[in-house]
């Protein structure tokens, strides 16, 4: 259990450094939030509590294809809120956008024999 609750904090702790960082500097609290870190912690953690190469393999492989349709959120949330959005509406629209285009990358990817 103090395992869970140690990767929980530390995880978190990330979470609040972006959100501080922003807070100071947009663009260096968007450069701290564009870097890896969840994935890499997230790959630290499988490694350590399966020590499964093939797993750790394609989790990271996913994670590669799972980035991309999550780009046009970061186009379509700021235009909106720049367009008189409002901040909930202009983020659950980009949040919809986001699985709707997960969505499409599963099927094209099975397409093409990758399994996400």
């Amino acid at each position: 259990m103090f395992y869970a609750i140690v990767k929980a904090a530390l995880s978190g702790v990330l979470v609040m450094v972006v959100s501080e960082t922003a807070k100071r500097s947009p663009a260096f609290g968007a450069l701290v939030a564009s870097l890896p870190l969840i994935s890499v912690l997230g790959i630290v953690w499988l490694w350590r509590d399966t020590g499964d190469v093939e797993r750790i393999a394609a989790h990271a492989e996913a994670t590669f294809w799972y980035v991309l349709p999550s780009l046009p959120m970061f186009l379509l949330f700021p235009a909106l809120l720049r367009h008189g959005i409002g901040f909930w509406p202009a983020l659950g629209l980009g949040c919809a956008l986001t699985v709707i285009l997960y969505l499409i990358t599963v099927w094209i990817a099975s397409r093409f024999g990758i399994a996400l």
